[in-house]
């Protein structure tokens, strides 16, 4: 009996679920990758043939990335509380930034959104210090790397980030912006992030590596690298935004 159809009555009552609204576009590659996780994870622990729930608000990279650039952090505030406000409107029972950069504002776009948002990186530090990491490395844009809005989770939950030396910060900052967001995965900027986590596993100690940008782990595919394990923040993320759905 259990393999019969679904009644239009079951079907009804089947697809009562709740409604994950991302804000995308920040960029397109992972946004993409996003999409595709939240639908592959959900599927893996509802065995019923239905299909998650989901809202994708695309917004403009360009706009948050110069933003973020000058430093214009209220209005980077202000411009994704409008947009997550319309993913409220398209009925998300709660949402995500689908990138890790934009999270600089996190704190206060929380505090006005209409919805409860996940954070990549809380999640991101859950998973670090479940793992026992007691000092981790971080790639990101610049503004990642640099900003504070990773530092100030991981120092509370007494985990040291390490982020690279100057030189090696241009280096991913610049494939992140000219290549990786554009959807250019080189094998020589392969190589060449996986250089920079070799210095850092000698020179700084480090027990695993933040790929904080989501389009990092779009080149750098595999778990670990030698001995250092890669803490995938997309993955991560997806994994609540599932548990939130089926919960």
């Amino acid at each position: 009996m259990n393999n019969l159809p679904l009644t239009g009555e079951a079907r009804t009552e089947r697809v009562q679920m709740k409604t994950v609204g991302l804000i995308g576009g920040l960029g397109p590659e992972s946004t993409i990758d996003y999409y595709k996780l939240i639908i592959e994870g959900y599927r893996e622990r509802v065995r019923d043939d239905s299909y998650p729930s989901l809202v994708i608000n695309s917004v403009d990279l360009s706009k948050v990335r110069d933003l973020i650039a000058e430093n214009r952090l209220a209005e980077v505030t202000e411009y994704l509380a409008a947009e997550v406000k319309r993913l409220a409107a398209a009925g998300a029972d709660f949402g995500a930034l689908s990138a890790n950069t934009p999270h600089v504002v996190f704190d206060e776009l929380s505090r006005l959104s209409p919805i409860p948002l996940i954070s990549i990186v809380e999640v991101t530090c859950e998973e670090a210090r479940a793992r026992g990491m007691k000092r981790v490395g971080l790639f990101g844009t610049r503004f990642t790397m640099q900003g504070r809005f990773y530092s100030d989770v991981f120092d509370r939950a007494g985990v040291t980030l390490i982020t690279p030396g100057a030189d090696e910060q241009d280096y991913i900052h610049d494939k992140y912006l000219n290549e990786l967001i554009n959807g250019t995965f080189l094998p020589e900027t392969r190589e060449g992030l996986l250089s920079i986590v070799e210095r850092m596993s000698g020179r700084d100690g480090i027990e695993g590596l933040i790929l904080g940008g989501t389009e990092l782990p779009l080149i750098l595919r595999a778990e670990k690298h030698g001995e250092i394990p890669f803490l995938d923040t997309t993955k991560l993320h997806v994994e609540e935004i599932v548990a939130r759905l089926v919960a």
